[in-house]
């Protein structure tokens, strides 16, 4: 982008569930931000939520949004499976894009956006929202206290109880249909947790996995266990399973000289164990939780400062899930 916007005016194609709540009025409350337009191919759905959300135009098509005048910047809040043509498709009218996560189905479509948008210096960012969120500031400040000592290795356990009661094919939700999704609900909720390492630990350099159909409620896989060694030298093991009984989601950092346990999702206590003693925080998420996210990003957007989820970020989170469920998908 070869120069700064004085304001982002945001056009939002798919304003489904997620900006309801999570990121549209983050949009709006944000200095220096605005949603000009939104889409959605159901055109009475798009007009109801512009005027809920007093938005001042509308659309039933994609490509008029992207080409309003009136749009400088885009966010793609739509299924994963065109994250990658509306990304591409912005991009080529010079517009800077905010894509959902996943960022893509596969690592593969990460980097053809990524490319698209370098050849016209177009600013490219991915919801990882976590990144921005005080609770997993505080996180980052911990471990780079040095409180942990020389970090060792980091375990995450996610299961939760399968949602499949009564659902035919046709009625099943489309994040566990591979063709829209890229996979099951291990791309839809482990990538926040494998992207928030990232954040904290650093990329990831090697991956192994294993991934199955255990329930057979879908053709996706329902669990995957994987290990990963990021370049740093730490090791990593994961276990997510959405057929299981109870619900746990939890990560530990352990270090030589302590461990850190906290949560991907939900704002529950972040404990620090060391010979110490134990210490614990509260820190409460938002309600509208791409809150800090957004602003970051309109602050790039306006030559403040540098946002923290970029492609380039996403794209690594997207290869660690594409080895970790390769396997079952060539099968």
């Amino acid at each position: 982008m070869k120069s700064y916007l004085k304001e982002v005016r945001w056009g939002i194609i798919g304003c489904g569930d997620v900006t309801e709540v999570k990121s549209g009025p983050a949009l709006q409350q944000a200095e220096n931000s605005q949603i000009a337009a939104v889409m959605r191919r159901n055109g009475e759905l798009a007009k109801d939520y512009a005027m809920r959300h007093k938005v001042k135009k509308w659309y039933d098509n994609a490509d008029a949004l992207i080409n309003d005048p009136e749009v400088n910047a885009i966010y793609i809040a739509t299924p994963p499976n065109v994250h990658n043509e509306y990304t591409i498709k912005a991009a080529k009218a010079g517009k800077p894009v905010y894509v959902e996560k996943p960022m893509a189905r596969t690592a593969k479509e990460c980097l053809e956006m990524i490319e698209i948008c370098e050849q016209g210096d177009i600013p490219l960012f991915v919801a990882y929202y976590r990144r921005a969120l005080p609770r997993f500031r505080k996180i980052k400040e911990i471990i780079e206290s040095g409180v942990l000592g020389e970090l060792r290795f980091v375990q995450t356990t996610h299961f939760q109880p399968a949602n499949n009661e009564g659902q035919t094919p046709k009625e099943q939700p489309w994040r566990v249909n591979p063709e829209i999704a890229g996979g099951g609900l291990f791309l839809d909720l482990a990538s926040h947790t494998l992207d928030i390492l990232d954040y904290l630990l650093g990329p990831i350099k090697e991956v192994k996995g294993l991934a199955s159909n255990q329930n057979d409620a879908y053709h996706a896989e329902d669990i995957v266990t994987g290990t990963y060694l990021f370049e740093s030298g730490i090791h990593g093991t994961g276990t997510w399973c959405f057929s299981a009984f109870d619900h746990i989601d939890k990560n530990e950092i352990v270090g030589s000289e302590g461990k850190l346990t906290f949560s991907t999702f939900g704002d529950s206590s972040i404990t620090l164990v060391t010979a110490k003693g134990k210490e614990q925080w509260t820190i409460e998420n938002p309600r509208h939780i791409q809150k800090y996210l957004i602003q970051e990003i309109v602050d790039e957007l306006i030559g403040k400062k540098v946002s923290s989820s970029t492609g380039k970020t996403a794209a690594r989170t997207n290869w660690v899930m594409d080895q970790l469920i390769a396997d079952y998908y060539q099968k």
